[in-house]
C-alpha cells in the first residue's frame, strides 16, 4: 500500500458544506471526492474540465437586460391547455 500524506485546503465554508452534501448523497466524503479529482487529473494530464471566462455577447447581454427589465418576453400561462389554446389561436 502506497503512502498517504496530508493536504491542507482552505475554501469558503459555505462551499465546503455544499460539496460535502453533494459527495455525501453520492456515497462517499470530501477526502474520497478530492483523491477521485487528483487520480483523475494526473490520468487525464491536466484539470480534467474546461477552465475559461465566457463572455456572454450583444444578443445574450441585450435579451438579459430584457429579462431584468421585463421587456421583450413571451406571456406565461397557468396550464397547459391554455398555453395549447394560445399556440392554435388564429390570428
Amino acid at each position: 500500500m502506497s503512502k498517504t500524506t496530508n493536504i491542507n485546503v482552505r475554501v469558503d465554508a459555505d462551499l465546503k458544506n455544499k460539496a460535502e452534501a453533494i459527495f455525501n448523497e453520492l456515497g462517499f466524503n470530501m477526502s474520497t471526492a478530492m483523491n477521485m479529482f487528483l487520480r483523475y487529473s494526473v490520468r487525464y494530464g491536466g484539470i480534467p474540465f474546461d477552465l475559461r471566462i465566457e463572455k456572454p455577447n450583444r444578443e445574450t447581454l441585450a435579451a438579459i437586460d430584457d429579462v431584468n427589465n421585463n421587456r421583450n418576453t413571451s406571456k406565461t400561462f397557468d396550464s397547459i391547455g391554455a398555453l395549447m389554446e394560445d399556440l392554435n389561436a388564429e390570428d
